[in-house]
């Protein structure tokens, strides 16, 4: 009551605003007119009702013009009055009412224009058009629909309501008058056909909308029709002394007339869909053809009856291939609301018979939120009995694992109603059963069996997230799987294979992990939300009742399953979900000892490392100081350590004083300590024993009798590696004193030395893990650690040596920078591709190691050159992390990071000489791969000239001067030997700024003779090219990404050799044409393309061409035509040969876009956004020749015919 109380009251209120509104307007009027006196009064005399003007509108509609639009952008809470007040002024003069109304559509449009009396009088509808087109202002692109800001938010739904509103208010009498409504539709099919985007998109909302409301006219006309009918009926079927005649007679009256007004707005319905609705629903703007799609389907959805058959439904069908995802979504959504109504599924048979393989189809589509509708749309399809086949289902089942996390959780959906949503009856009265009994037991049975079924995916985390929301019941019955797991079955009951246990406990694991921490796994959440204090409660009394049923249940499951590996390592993954404190409030003391002995035995047992160290985190999770468990699980761990290492201490005692004598046997009773002792020292702080001396000895042992097992010297190299992190873990807290700061300084050089040493061994498993080693110490102990406020561990930094530095980059050359087949051992074929994955992805954990030292400044950022070289010819394995450490190396310092690049490069072409000899030719592979390198690191400085400005320099500087260093054997008048070095170096020329090409070219002149200068033989045109690229640039000082004159390739020059400044001029001309300059999107408004203005640059063109039948009138230039060529693929410079004549290049290319300059990140973002809509499979929507008519009478008649719709301008789709 208070609601509808405060709605009325607001509702009169702003009733009461607008009226104040008019009499300010009005006393405005007035004011204005009496100052003008005379010649006010003469010009309203003249002009009839009113040919003066106010604020540029015409006074005849001024107000309610500009009242219309003004309430519809201040909201509807007044909507009602607004049309009642139109209403009043419509009974008064139609004729001027009309004008407001038109006038009204025309400004929500956007259009400045205002359509005057004579002009409605004497006008047709397609001469007004054709008077507001000329007056709009179409330049800004913007107009109220599409306009951003708070006063715009509600317009849309503002003008919807206002239609909506003024058809129901005139649905008794007015609309029947032949004459409001003929002008109104009239008028918006006219502007639904204009070129202007807004009058097209405004007017077509406004005609679906209008369309909408008649659908409901009808739909009220349909049941009193009915209801006439029934009463009729009723009447005639009396007795005859019962009966009324004069009854019957108004009742056959009133259904005459019902019929006639049905007649009538079927004609309205026939003229917008006809007029409006066929040619908009293939509209070249997606915003008005989703309109269309919108509410085709709240018409079938209405008014069933009359719109819910093929003829309607198979305009849906076809927009489904629309281009563009907004309109598949509107379809998908329009389906949705007729396939939830389940006595509608019988008219939708043919419909889902010819377009079910599209919706199943669109489960896979590339816009997400498509994709999720369409499983949506499918699981209301799962109503109609057989319509999906197994297919089917099966494309939408393997969703379950999608990474997109909604399009995952619309997948479970779909799996859980069609596999988990018959269960058995429960019998009323009878007690609930429990355990593998329980109605459940069959489900989490099927549940394993999808899983094991799924053999391409290994994710039970994902399946278990994707049922989580609509199974949370299933997936929580823990009682249920555990008794599956330890119960007997049941007579004629089938057990469980040793595959689906293992399957079990792994989903059985995964639904604590997501009970307890209420987040979905790694890689489909974006971060953890807040949750709320429901999502709270939930999470603790999960987490309470997972604890009481497992603390019992878990000991006994790890008795049996204690030798089966997978069991127990997820097994034991369950007490890290635990709420700690049931152990105490709950009296489950006795089974904590069961499971510290369980745990204990398995230590005891296994040697897998796996196992072991989920072992050492169990025992971390219990060991909380927090609870009062801590005691008993400290002593127990104490217990089990000491038992390892005084076993591991006398085990390799016996073990090194028998030396060559020592027998497999106690091998692997010293390696199955030290593992188990490694595992435990991860997460467990072990100095307390001194492992340090024993495992720096068992490995001094190894490097002097070099036969120690490979596995006992990987183990003890990480080993010890724990020892140093502990040891310096405590340091850094400021726990120790001050000779342990010695001791551990000792501790480190000397293991470093250790794990240099055997960088050397024979064994490759062994020499990775001494790298590794190594990579990480080095960072931890660089200058760096003593940052923060830890001064104090000053004396721990560790500076490499130069021997070190060139083992660890000789260690990455030789086992990262190789081919894959050297590193497979495997003979296995159907394992070969695994094993190439593994070894790829340890291979890349090198690289990614030692480029850590050299973003850190932990060794010489020169070495990089070494693994900046090898970027093309590994592009796919090691391409990212390459060009993420240049980028890190030019945040650090830019001179230095370009002087490293160069050297490269100088590196490259040493080896090709060595290679080809000094004699090559420039078309070799080798040096076009050079040359192509170059253009890549080029790029990568991105389009801000001014920030790389001095490293650019530099690079030229070293570059001109490893050209000149060697002269030529030939004497004085020969070329230097290292000169075609100056036309990979003109790649770089394009980033020098102009004052910069002139100091350049300067420092050039330095090096050259006055003979050189006038030489033209072609061992001498990369000079020529290299001085032109330098010269090229006065004309040229914007921010190019393309590669200098020198760059077209030396085999053209020596075709045709121009004068210097001839090839200049030509050089920064085509520079020029091809650059692509990022100029913004031509917001375009109109489905014809408009000739530009003067004085606007339209070189975008060329770099952005536009459809055939979308280009301009006037004819391009032939440079402007030309489609740059692209790489696709990353080039091999030593095996590939490079076209000599290089190609225009453009931003679009693979690796082109800069890894530090944020500037060039976002062209290339405007560039995919332009050419987004260009890579589709689908069908495209073009737009015949208009076929809208002006008038309702020239429509056919009898469009509700089925066999009518049948229009030859939409047969393309068919």
């Amino acid at each position: 009551v208070i609601s509808s109380t405060l709605h009325v009251l607001q509702d009169v209120l702003f009733s009461a605003m607008v009226l104040t509104l008019k009499h300010l307007l009005w006393y405005s009027i007035l004011f204005q007119g009496g100052k003008r006196g005379k010649k006010a009064a003469g010009e309203k005399g003249k002009g009839g009702k009113g040919a003066g003007r106010i604020n540029g509108h015409h006074q005849e509609n001024g107000m309610e013009n500009m009242m219309l639009f003004e309430v519809v952008k201040l909201g509807r809470s007044a909507m009602q009055s607004v049309v009642d007040d139109w209403i009043e002024s419509y009974k008064h003069d139609r004729d001027v009412a009309l004008l407001d109304l038109i006038n009204f559509f025309i400004q929500c449009s956007g259009c400045k224009g205002v359509v005057s009396g004579e002009m409605f009088r004497n006008m047709q509808n397609s001469e007004i058009i054709r008077r507001m087109t000329e007056e709009f202002d179409e330049d800004s692109g913007d107009y109220p629909l599409t306009i951003a800001g708070p006063q715009w938010k509600k317009f849309k739904s503002s003008f919807c309501e206002f239609i909506s509103v003024l058809v129901r208010q005139c649905q008794y009498s007015i609309i029947y008058d032949e004459y409001m409504m003929d002008t109104v539709i009239s008028l918006l099919t006219g502007l639904s056909d204009s070129q202007v985007r807004a009058f097209r998109h405004t007017s077509t909302l406004a005609a679906m909308k209008l369309m909408t409301a008649l659908v409901n006219v009808a739909l009220n006309l349909s049941i009193n029709m009915d209801n006439t009918q029934r009463q009729y009926e009723a009447e005639r079927n009396k007795i005859l002394a019962k009966r009324a005649n004069d009854r019957l007679e108004l009742l056959l009256q009133k259904r005459k007339e019902l019929q006639e007004n049905q007649d009538e707005i079927e004609n309205m319905m026939n003229a917008i869909f006809k007029g409006v609705f066929v040619h908009r629903y293939r509209d070249a703007i997606a915003e008005i053809r989703a309109i269309c799609i919108e509410e085709i389907g709240v018409w079938m959805k209405l008014y069933s009856d009359a719109f819910l058959n093929d003829s309607y439904l198979k305009y849906v069908g076809w927009t489904m291939h629309d281009k563009q995802g907004e309109v598949r979504l509107k379809c998908l959504t329009a389906l949705q609301g007729l396939y939830y109504n389940r006595e509608l599924n019988a008219r939708l048979e043919l419909f889902t018979s010819r377009f079910k393989d599209r919706i199943v189809s669109m489960t896979l589509d590339k816009e997400y939120d498509v994709a999720v509708q369409a499983i949506k749309l499918l699981t209301l399809v799962l109503n109609t009995d057989e319509v999906l086949t197994p297919e089917d289902c099966e494309s939408v089942y393997h969703l379950v694992y999608s990474a997109h996390r909604p399009v995952a959780i619309a997948a479970g959906e779909f799996l859980f109603k069609k596999l988990f949503s018959h269960r058995e009856p429960e019998e009323e009265g009878a007690p609930k059963r429990r355990g593998r009994q329980s109605p459940t037991a069959n489900l989490i049975k099927t549940t394993v069996f999808f899983f094991l079924e799924s053999e391409l995916h290994e994710h039970a985390a994902y399946l278990v997230d994707s049922l989580w929301d609509c199974g949370p019941e299933l997936l929580k019955d823990w009682e249920c799987m555990i008794s599956l797991l330890l119960d007997d079955p049941l007579p004629g009951e089938e057990a469980l294979t040793d595959r689906q246990e293992t399957a079990l406990i792994e989903i059985m694991l995964c639904t604590v992990r997501q009970a307890a921490e209420c987040h979905p796994p790694v890689g489909r959440g974006t971060g953890k939300r807040v949750m709320t204090a429901k999502e709270r409660k939930t999470q603790m009394d999960d987490k309470t009742r997972m604890t009481e049923l497992f603390a019992v249940a878990l000991p006994p499951l790890l008795a049996k399953y204690a030798m089966d590996s997978e069991k127990v390592t997820n097994l034991l993954q369950l007490p890290q979900y635990f709420d700690l404190e049931i152990y105490t409030t709950g009296r489950l003391e006795k089974h904590l000892e069961s499971l510290l002995r369980q745990i204990r035995e398995i230590v005891e047992k296994h040697t897998d490392t796996e196992v072991l160290e989920v072992c050492s985190k169990t025992y971390h999770s219990l060991c909380n100081e927090e609870f009062t468990i801590f005691n008993r699980v400290d002593i127990a761990r104490s217990q089990l350590l000491d038992e390892l290492v005084d076993k591991f201490n006398r085990l390799l005692e016996d073990f090194l004083q028998e030396g060559e004598e020592a027998d497999e046997d106690d091998a692997y009773q010293v390696l199955s300590t030290l593992k188990r002792i490694t595992a435990f020292h991860n997460a467990h702080d072990l100095s307390g024993w001194d492992l340090f001396t024993s495992n720096f000895k068992l490995l001094n042992t190894g490097i002097e009798n070099g036969d120690m097992p490979e596995q006992i010297v990987i183990h003890s190299l990480q080993c010890t590696h724990y020892v140093i992190l502990w040891n310096l873990a405590k340091s850094s807290e400021g726990s120790s004193r001050k000779d342990d700061t010695v001791t551990l300084r000792k501790q480190m050089r000397a293991f470093c030395m250790m794990c240099q040493r055997y960088l050397t061994n024979v064994n490759t498993a062994v020499k990775e893990q001494a790298f590794t080693i190594l990579c990480d110490l080095l960072l931890i102990f660089s200058h760096q650690m003593v940052s923060g406020g830890r001064e104090h561990l000053e004396p721990l930094v560790y500076s490499s040596e130069d021997s070190l530095q060139s083992e660890l980059l000789s260690f990455i050359l030789n086992h990262v920078f190789i081919d894959q087949d050297d590193d497979t051992n495997s003979t296995e074929q159907v394992r070969r591709d695994a094993v190439k994955i593994e070894a790829l992805h340890k291979r890349r954990n090198l690289l990614a190691a030692y480029c850590k030292l050299i973003i850190y400044c932990v060794v010489d950022m020169k070495t990089g050159a070494d693994i900046f070289k090898q970027y093309m010819r590994y592009y796919n394995d090691y391409g990212d992390i390459i060009k993420e450490t240049m980028s890190k190396t030019r945040q650090i310092d830019k001179i230095q990071c370009a002087k490293t690049l160069i050297l490269s490069l100088q590196q490259l072409f040493n080896e090709m000489l060595s290679d080809l000899g000094h004699g090559f030719d420039r078309s070799a592979s080798s040096f076009c791969g050079i040359k192509e390198l170059a253009r890549r690191f080029s790029l990568t400085f991105g389009l801000d000239q001014v920030k790389t400005r001095d490293a650019i320099a530099m690079l030229h500087k070293d570059g001109i001067e490893f050209a000149f260093k060697d002269p030529s054997t030939q004497g004085e008048g020969g070329p230097p030997l290292n000169l075609a070095f100056l036309d990979i170096l003109s790649e770089f020329s394009s980033k020098l700024m102009k004052q910069d090409k002139r100091t350049v070219h300067m420092y050039l002149e330095r090096f050259m003779t006055f003979q050189m200068a006038l030489q033209r033989e072609d061992c001498w045109l990369p000079l020529i090219s290299y001085r032109n690229s330098l010269q090229a640039g006065g004309d040229d000082d914007t921010m190019s990404v393309m590669s200098g004159y020198s760059s077209r390739g030396s085999s053209i020059r020596s075709k045709k050799i121009k004068p210097p400044a001839v090839t200049a001029g030509t050089s920064a001309a085509k520079r020029n044409m091809q650059t692509p300059v990022m100029l913004p999107s031509p917001h375009l408004t109109s489905t014809a393309m408009r000739d530009p203005k003067r004085g606007r640059d339209d070189s975008f063109m060329g770099v952005y061409p536009l459809p055939q039948d979308q280009q301009q009138p006037h004819q391009l230039p032939q440079h402007h035509q030309q489609t740059p060529q692209h790489i696709q693929t990353p080039m091999d410079y030593k095996y590939v040969c490079l076209p000599v004549a290089r190609r225009g290049t453009g931003l679009m290319e693979e690796d082109e876009e800069p890894i530090v300059e944020d500037v060039m990140m976002s062209s290339e973002g405007r560039m995919d956004d332009l050419n987004e809509g260009m890579d589709f499979d689908t069908m495209d929507i073009d737009l015949p020749p208009s076929k809208n008519r002006r008038e309702r009478s020239e429509l056919k008649p009898d469009y509700f015919d089925p066999a009518s719709i049948m229009d030859e301008s939409v047969s393309v789709f068919v």
